[in-house]
């Protein structure tokens, strides 16, 4: 386990706009160093927005329709000639791939995060 990161206020958590997304599109990203897939999400932002996200345990198809959660305001960041506007959340499993974080039951695309 690591350690705790320092303390944080509620304000800072209060700055990130964390929201429910869906997944609506998955494309290959060969030029990413870790294996990625190019990912649109649905966020309620009146567009689609894009990730680079290391979640390529799941098979693309899998991944079309389902929720996840996302940090939209950390601004862009490019990858590998790519723009990644979002950040998709996920965790490590005992195994070491990364899992995607989803609401347990179905919300709303754009539902904020508290």
């Amino acid at each position: 386990m690591s350690p705790l990161k320092p303390q944080a206020t509620y304000d800072d958590f209060a700055r990130l706009d964390v929201r429910i997304g869906k997944v609506v599109e998955v494309q290959p990203f060969p030029r990413a160093r870790n294996p990625s897939y190019k990912v649109g999400v649905d966020v309620g932002a009146g567009r689609i927005m894009w990730s680079s996200a290391q979640i390529t345990n799941y098979e693309p198809a899998a991944l079309v329709g389902s929720l996840v959660v996302c940090i939209c305001n950390l601004g862009p960041k490019n990858i590998a000639g790519f723009t990644s506007e979002l950040l998709i959340l996920g965790a490590k499993d005992a195994s070491g791939q990364v899992i995607a974080l989803g609401p347990r039951s179905e919300v709303a695309v754009g539902e904020p995060i508290f």
